[in-house]
């Protein structure tokens, strides 16, 4: 079975997480939102290093629902600053609530942050011509007009390069390889 070039495939988690959801297109709000706390965390890290951490995320960040996360105070920082199963950077933690707050005023103003992300997109995944590693972008003019966007609207944590990472494993983007099994999976779910 062909897959990404990206994929390390000693890493049975990592592989899972390839075939099972990186790339399926989301439009369900709760996990449009575990994915951007997860990239955020990723800022400067390996995905795998995030990937790793998960439930601690899940556990730490009241399983990824953002009013919780919103209610965040200097006290839960704090706190979550001494969390083993996260990442622990002041910044990002805080990044985290703020970006949960901007969360909410999108869902506010669009109905559903899903509603919002996908317009970026025209409201179908773009399939990029990958053939082999070197085909990968780091960032596109999507990712970098969906981070300005974020970065006025109040998120942080969330440039160019993290916007296309997020927007790859949430489907906006199918970027499995041409002759990866996932692509034609991944594009009939769109």
């Amino acid at each position: 079975m062909i897959r990404c070039p990206w994929l390390d495939l000693s890493k049975p988690d990592y592989v899972r997480y390839h075939d099972e959801e990186w790339g399926v297109p989301v439009r369900d709000d709760r996990v449009l939102f575990e994915f951007l706390i997860l990239e955020s965390a990723q800022a400067g890290l390996s995905w795998y290093t995030v990937l790793r951490k998960r439930q601690g995320y899940r556990a730490a960040f009241a399983g990824f629902d953002p009013q919780k996360v919103a209610r965040f105070t200097a006290q839960d920082v704090d706190r979550l600053l001494l969390d083993p199963g996260i990442i622990r950077h002041r910044r990002k933690i805080e990044a985290t609530i703020a970006n949960a707050r901007a969360f909410l005023e999108v869902q506010s103003r669009f109905g559903t942050f899903a509603s919002y992300l996908w317009d970026f997109v025209d409201g179908r995944p773009i399939a990029h011509d990958i053939r082999a590693l070197a085909d990968y972008q780091t960032t596109s003019s999507e990712a970098d007009a969906l981070a300005l966007d974020f970065k006025r609207r109040g998120f942080s944590f969330l440039g160019g390069t993290t916007c296309h990472a997020y927007m790859q494993a949430v489907g906006l983007f199918n970027d499995h390889s041409r002759d990866c099994f996932r692509r034609e999976e991944v594009a009939r779910q769109a």
